[in-house]
């Protein structure tokens, strides 16, 4: 999952048109599969965009007289397939977003977080390969993007997807990105994982951009690991995954210099410098 960020007008929503090729790119090209959507005719590329590609955008989009139910059928019924199964593959698109239950329900009578939804279902009635959100929860007052945010981890871990997301919210990257792009008048000035994005800006403008980020949410106790070159290896280990903040009371009780560090499966990784981990997470000491 890419998540790519920026300021307005840095180009992130023009980056993902061009991929879907809704804006043709002037120069370079964009590859699915091997095939360059740029020299796609227009009936081939309707084909591609509605067998695999889905798209969720920051305004729902809804049609509003239609049932959530027919809204989430309709690029079903676009592409020809018949009632009965678009139906049955809309009410379980519904209930995947746990929305079982209103699928009579109008637009008009939805709660923001719960149109949002129908957008997610209707976008995966298709079951697209890849995936493009621009900034789908931007509209959304804290607890129901918070909310989406979760649903939307659910259904990530449940399904293999190519995902594209646009946000202009570092938390929200932080949360879902497995790397992050961040873009400056149109350039991308670093993509990386959101731990070397904090702690090896590549530009300037990208360690001001993060300069607010609390770190010890972002650093995962693996990416402080160190070898253990004859170093003793004693008590209880922590996990490779969990960030320093999850860990923050215990680094800071314990009063070993090196901590081991393992991996999901056990495997010794290597130590933690507790020393290295405390600054990250109360700040160098002065």
């Amino acid at each position: 999952m890419l998540v790519v960020m920026g300021l307005s007008g840095s180009g992130k929503s023009t980056l993902v048109r061009c991929l879907a090729r809704l804006i043709d790119a002037t120069s370079g090209s964009v590859t699915i599969e091997g095939n360059d959507i740029g020299a796609m005719t227009e009936s081939q590329l309707i084909d591609l965009r509605r067998r695999k590609m889905g798209m969720v955008f920051q305004s729902f989009g809804l049609l509003p007289h239609r049932t959530a139910l027919e809204n989430v059928a309709f690029p079903l019924e676009m592409r020809g397939q018949d009632r009965v199964s678009r139906i049955a593959r809309a009410r379980e698109m519904l209930a995947l977003v746990g929305l079982a239950g209103r699928e009579g329900y109008f637009p008009r009578e939805l709660s923001g977080g719960q149109q949002q939804r129908v957008g997610i279902a209707r976008s995966l009635a298709v079951e697209p390969d890849i995936w493009f959100l621009d900034e789908p929860f931007s509209a959304l007052d804290p607890l129901i993007r918070r909310e989406m945010q979760d649903e939307f981890l659910r259904l990530k871990g449940m399904m293999a997807k190519t995902i594209v997301f646009i946000t202009h919210d570092f938390d929200e990257a932080i949360r879902l990105a497995d790397r992050i792009a961040i873009m400056k008048d149109g350039a991308v000035e670093q993509c990386d994982t959101p731990e070397r994005i904090v702690m090896a800006p590549a530009t300037d403008y990208v360690a001001k951009f993060t300069s607010a980020v609390d770190r010890s949410r972002v650093v995962h106790a693996g990416a402080l690991v160190v070898p253990v070159e004859g170093r003793s290896v004693q008590g209880p280990a922590v996990d490779a995954g969990d960030t320093l903040h999850a860990l923050a009371r215990q680094l800071l009780c314990d009063m070993r210099d090196h901590i081991p560090v393992t991996a999901p499966n056990g495997a010794m990784l290597g130590l933690l410098d507790r020393a290295a981990a405390v600054d990250i997470i109360l700040g160098p000491e002065t």
